[in-house]
């Protein structure tokens, strides 16, 4: 039971801290592209299709890390349920 809720502890954690990261990673790169096209409006072209593709790439790296996260979770409570529900060596001897 211990190594269940630490495992479910574990991957909650875990799945905040990457959208934390996620979401302080794109804010600066909003950030810097805003500032970018502030000081050279006529490159506002290039820097949103840059700023888009890195934003693009950090969402689906944070998504990635996220379905890990929920995975470990869920494979916590499988095996949990398989060692409930299992004998162990002793009890299938004994029969």
């Amino acid at each position: 039971m211990e190594l269940l809720g630490l495992s479910l502890l574990g991957a909650g954690v875990g799945a905040g801290l990457v959208l934390i990261g996620a979401a302080s990673g794109i804010g600066k790169l909003a950030a810097g592209a805003v500032e970018g096209i502030a000081r050279q409006p006529e490159a506002a072209g290039k820097i949103q299709t840059a700023m888009l593709i890195a934003a693009a790439l950090i969402e689906g790296v944070a998504f990635f890390a996220l379905v890990v996260c929920l995975l470990i979770g869920g494979h916590a409570r499988a095996i949990k349920e398989m060692s409930v529900s299992a004998p162990t060596a002793v009890e299938a001897a004994q029969h």
